[in-house]
């Protein structure tokens, strides 16, 4: 059974809660949308096209690290085409019956947004092909000699993929989308002001010094921001008068050892564990997996993105290498490890 990480910036299906927060703080225009500057401008001038011709936006493909904003990059898009949006994903999509079902419930306008998009099965993509580039849809009616195929004209709508992993999209599909873009990861400050925007919108009263300290823990990243806010509110609120300050938003992040980099005991349970076995020599990912007990996917989805974004770990043809700084970090010195391996 997986540990929750409070770092982990997927959304766990089975957290209701979590879901619904997270809801209430996405933003809903450009205006509230706190960075993705180069995004909004691409996304801004497409929107403002297609509003003057009449026509729905074209198909946009979104990609990048779980929790930066994908969803509600399209939940921004719908609102500010002023079109409502249908929201699925790629796993929940499983024939191709299901996806005619949906395509065929849209009107003139609708956006169809599919996360994980990278996990249709290759029949359903088949039938989503003519879907988007003709919005034309193809479906068999009865079985064996009297099977006929029937083509249904669909309205005019827009597909909003998302998707962590644009290298297992298939290029056929990958082709049909007009506006490909990356989400990046943020910048310090914005971090900041979106943590400051969503302890308003949840009530809480934070100091500025406390939402900058929160935002250095953060990863980068919006989702983490704002779990780690909601967990020291708890805090708080438990501890102290309710009031965020730099003490409480520190002795809080004590509790849940989240370090100065935004690392939790199970990323330094992977440096640390490689260091002891292999020191800084390679190690290929199967290795890793069974020194943590993780699965091989989780090291690659879960693990590795940040680290090799922090310098902590490198990628080499004989598998992966703890770093100088990752040393310097976890208080191992590289000279005690190289010997450690010698013995071994």
């Amino acid at each position: 059974m997986a540990i929750e990480r409070i770092i982990d910036a997927s959304i766990h299906d089975d957290d209701a809660d979590e879901k619904r927060i997270e809801v209430t703080l996405r933003p809903k225009s450009f205006d509230e949308y706190i960075g993705q500057d180069r995004l909004k401008n691409n996304l801004k001038l497409a929107i403002e096209a297609s509003k003057k011709r009449g026509e729905p936006i074209d198909h946009v493909l979104l990609y990048g690290p779980p929790g930066l904003g994908k969803t509600t990059m399209a939940t921004v898009i719908a609102n500010e085409m002023g079109t409502n949006i249908r929201v699925t994903s790629g796993p929940a999509i499983e024939r191709a019956g299901d996806l005619a079902s949906i395509l065929t419930n849209l009107t003139d306008g609708d956006i169809l947004f599919i996360d994980e998009i990278h996990r249709l099965g290759r029949t359903v993509e088949e039938v989503l092909y003519s879907a988007m580039e003709d919005f034309k849809l193809d479906i068999m009616i009865g079985k064996g000699p009297a099977a006929r195929s029937v083509r249904l004209d669909l309205p005019k709508f827009t597909v909003i993929g998302a998707t962590t992993r644009t290298g297992a999209l298939s290029a056929p599909l990958r082709d049909r989308f007009g506006l490909i873009h990356r989400l990046e990861f943020y910048k310090p400050d914005e971090i900041t002001n979106i943590i400051i925007r969503a302890a308003n919108i949840l009530g809480s009263k934070i100091q500025p010094g406390a939402a900058q300290l929160l935002s250095t823990r953060a990863r980068l990243t919006p989702r983490i921001a704002n779990r780690l806010l909601k967990r020291v509110r708890d805090y708080a609120d438990v501890n102290g008068d309710g009031i965020i300050d730099i003490p409480t938003a520190e002795a809080a992040l004590v509790l849940l050892e989240i370090d100065t980099l935004g690392l939790d005991p199970g990323d330094r349970n992977l440096i640390t564990s490689i260091i002891d076995n292999y020191g800084d020599n390679p190690v290929g990912l199967n290795t890793i997996a069974a020194l943590t007990g993780d699965e091989a996917t989780t090291i690659e989805d879960f693990y590795e993105p940040y680290l090799l974004q922090i310098g902590f770990i490198e990628r080499t043809p004989r598998g992966r290498r703890v770093t100088t700084k990752a040393f310097k970090h976890v208080g191992r010195f590289k000279v005690e490890a190289e010997n450690q391996q010698k013995l071994v």
